[in-house]
């Protein structure tokens, strides 16, 4: 329970930092929520509760599929200009397409 504690009270502060860093320098705040630090804490965390090289493995490759496919979320931010929403239908839409990445993502794992 205490490293349950511990795991939380770690994510807590990473997300509220980034979070506060966004409103005064989002670039840097962008540039830090980019970096793999829920990757590394997640496979650091995992291994030293579950103790399973080959399960970590499977989990690393499973992210690694991931990561670009989690990019279309961003899609219609970058194309907000020439799209007539307002920010939650943007959001909304980047959402739709973060659910199709999802289903190729499964696929991808089917194959490896």
């Amino acid at each position: 329970m205490l490293f349950t504690a511990f795991k939380l009270a770690a994510s807590a502060l990473i997300i509220a930092f980034a979070s506060w860093l966004s409103g005064k320098k989002p670039e840097l705040a962008g540039f830090i929520v980019a970096l793999p630090l829920v990757t590394l804490i997640t496979l650091a965390f995992s291994h030293l509760e579950y103790r399973d090289t080959e399960n970590a493995v499977v989990f690393a490759k499973s992210i690694f599929a991931a990561i670009p496919l989690t990019l279309l979320f961003f899609v219609p931010f970058l194309l907000a200009d020439r799209i007539p929403m307002g920010f939650w239908g943007i959001y909304a839409t980047g959402l739709v397409l973060l659910v199709c990445g999802y289903f190729a993502h499964r696929w991808i794992m089917s194959v490896l």
